[in-house]
């Protein structure tokens, strides 16, 4: 597998408002124990915490990256060859195409807390996924990443 020309990683942390509600979820569960004692009432702070900031990282923290001949969303991985053409989405068009304009059909990493994405239409015959929805904090860098693959697996 060779590298591509311009690789590409990023990951979609969540925003820190996630980490306070987790923190919260916590005093519920200490709030919840507290008339079991002292001792349950900590652990109820510690492992609610623990047990909020665990989901709250699973969730709000997806990776995507361009690597070698690969694009890898999430939990999705797809060859640049069976991608077409990369639409750069401003907010006002991401949210369009995450609401009245999506496909029940695509392929969407989507998450609300990053405004902007990037669409890219899927050429393969044989996929029925019309386009992926990316959301991406740099979507020039994520659509340019993917053009130097599909380039160099070209060459």
């Amino acid at each position: 597998m060779q590298l591509s020309a311009t690789p590409y990683e990023e990951r979609l942390t969540a925003p820190r408002s996630w980490w306070f509600i987790s923190f919260l979820v916590g005093v519920s569960f200490a709030l919840i124990l507290l008339p079991f004692g002292t001792l349950p009432m900590l652990g109820g702070l510690a492992g609610g915490t623990a047990a909020a900031a665990v989901v709250a990282s699973s969730y709000g923290s997806p990776r995507i990256r361009v690597v070698g001949d690969s694009l890898i969303a999430g939990e999705a991985k797809i060859p640049v060859s069976a991608l077409g053409p990369a639409e750069i989405l401003d907010p006002d068009e991401a949210r369009a195409w995450r609401t009245y304009k999506a496909d029940v059909r695509a392929f969407l990493l989507l998450r609300s807390y990053i405004p902007r994405a990037l669409r890219v239409e899927v050429t393969d015959p044989e996929d029925p996924t019309p386009y992926l929805y990316l959301s991406t904090r740099e979507p020039e860098a994520l659509a340019a990443a993917i053009e130097a693959a599909k380039s160099s697996t070209r060459a």
